[in-house]
């Protein structure tokens, strides 16, 4: 479910960011590819949130990319839960 702040990282179908980490991390497609093919946009936005899941979530937060409410932002949250969900699949295909 999208974030309700406009602008904010959270603002972004998680579906449609699983999509593309699952294209990059999964599949192996490089970044610039998955670039290359995105036809919006906001397929680029997402294609390049995904691209920061290399980045220490430390790193993130310095970065401030979480807006005034980042106690309440699900940005983080995100990162995990995909994360974890590439490591899934991951042990998936190894198997």
């Amino acid at each position: 479910m999208p974030c309700e702040n406009p602008g904010c990282l959270g603002n972004y179908d998680f579906d449609h960011i699983a999509f593309y980490a699952r294209k990059r991390f999964v599949e192996g497609i490089a970044t610039i590819v998955l670039l290359d093919k995105a036809m919006t946009e906001r397929e680029k936005e997402e294609i390049a949130v995904v691209s920061l899941l290399d980045v220490d979530d430390d790193a993130i937060c310095d970065l401030q990319l979480c807006c005034q409410r980042a106690g309440k932002c699900k940005a983080i949250d995100c990162r995990h839960k995909l994360k974890l969900m590439i490591a899934e699949e991951l042990c998936k295909n190894a198997h």
